[in-house]
């Protein structure tokens, strides 16, 4: 079974039990997070499709920590001008575990 889910401007394919890391949210770690925008839910054969989301459909998350992304390297360069900027950047991210699909 599983569903896709839209939040921070993504959509997300989650299954009970899996770990997704998504946009930062403000819950503690050991809070549990619902996501109401549910876009389908899949088990088996069975397909239900949201137009464009799914009335009553909900999935509930544990979150597990807040933290920091990989670095990334920003390079703005404009040869035979002398501009070079560098910058560097690190997103923040929450790691949630999804616990519950339902819908169906």
């Amino acid at each position: 079974m599983y569903a896709v889910i839209a939040t921070g401007g993504k959509q997300y394919r989650v299954e009970k039990g899996g770990v997704l890391r998504i946009e930062k949210l403000t819950a503690e770690p050991g809070a549990t997070v619902e996501f109401n925008e549910v876009l389908l839910i899949a088990d088996g054969d069975t397909v239900r499709l949201g137009k464009p989301l799914l009335a009553g459909g909900k999935v509930l998350a544990t979150v597990e920590k807040h933290a920091k992304g990989d670095k990334v390297t920003i390079v703005k360069f404009r040869r035979r001008k002398h501009y070079l900027r560098q910058k560097t950047h690190r997103q923040h991210y929450t790691q949630v575990r999804v616990t519950e699909i339902s819908g169906l």
